[in-house]
């Protein structure tokens, strides 16, 4: 399929019509639309279609493992958004883990036999859209009264229009209305499903940045990320396999699994936590007007 621009148009008006029928059936809440609500959800519409776009490319033009490498560079970016924008402070053994993710994904990067530069723009700059993304989202989530699912409505309503005429004068629309397995009911079904999977996908993301903090959401993924990256290995056909590469994936993934457990045990020792900062309660109020708590500052 030519376009991965048409398929992020597809994901964003998959996500506006399953939330607006829940809205209308009183399944989900959130603010009606007004003017204000631009102005309380920027930049976040900016970070997502970056976020989208740069993601689906970078997927596109990448073998799964190194896609999976170097999107580790994402919880180094987002660390250091949350030590500038919320003040946090990690634990030496939190940044420890992170510093083995990074030094993993480097070493693994440096002998990347299918080096192409557009295709780590790209995933670069999908890490910084990645990061602030989840860092303004948790902020949006404590103080604007949008709740989750207002931030996934408004975030999609407001950038399809903008993204759907930018694909149509680059010629991008195009080219995916002209892909000839449009009349191929398997290829309608596989599209359909990864419109819907991404919604599925982007409500996980802000679900998880709702009760945790942006780096845990960030780093949670290497428990999903040792199967794709080990499986992209055999499946794809399209990884060229080095032991320096092999090596420092597997560091990469012994970095993540340890920042997970050490965020998820530090998480259930009461009076305990991953920064060595006093416990600080975050209140953010839920859609449907209930209250919860974000249980510590690094957590």
């Amino acid at each position: 399929f030519p376009s991965f621009l048409f398929l992020g148009i597809g994901q964003m008006i998959t996500t506006i019509i399953v939330l607006y029928l829940a809205k209308i059936n009183n399944t989900v809440k959130f603010p009606d639309f007004d003017r204000g609500v631009i102005l309380k959800i920027f930049p976040l519409p900016l970070l997502y279609v970056g976020n989208h776009v740069t993601g689906l490319a970078s997927t596109k033009k990448l073998s799964l493992p190194m896609f999976t490498v170097l999107r580790k560079f994402t919880i180094l970016m987002t660390m250091v958004l949350e030590a500038y924008l919320l003040g946090k402070t990690f634990s030496r053994s939190i940044i420890c883990s992170v510093v083995t993710i990074v030094f993993g994904a480097m070493v693994a990067a440096s002998s990347d036999l299918a080096f192409d530069v557009e295709a780590y723009t790209f995933i670069l700059l999908n890490d910084a859209f990645t990061a602030a993304s989840g860092v303004y989202t948790k902020m949006k989530l404590g103080d604007q009264g949008l709740g989750k699912y207002g931030i996934l409505f408004y975030n999609s309503l407001i950038i399809v229009f903008p993204t759907l005429l930018a694909s149509a004068f680059t010629g991008d629309l195009h080219k995916a209305l002209s892909f000839e397995d449009w009349s191929k009911v398997t290829f309608i079904f596989c599209f359909l499903l990864s419109c819907f999977m991404g919604f599925i996908l982007m409500y996980s993301i802000v679900l998880c940045s709702y009760y945790n903090s942006a780096l845990t959401t960030t780093v949670v993924g290497a428990i999903k990320n040792v199967a794709v990256a080990y499986i992209g290995i055999f499946v794809g056909g399209d990884y060229l396999f080095s032991w320096t590469n092999f090596l420092g994936l597997s560091i990469c993934m012994s970095g993540g699994l340890g920042y997970s457990y050490l965020t998820f045990s530090s998480s259930q020792s009461p009076g305990n936590n991953a920064g060595g900062t006093q416990e600080q309660k975050i209140p953010i109020t839920d859609d449907s007007s209930r209250t919860y708590w974000d249980g510590n500052s690094n957590h």
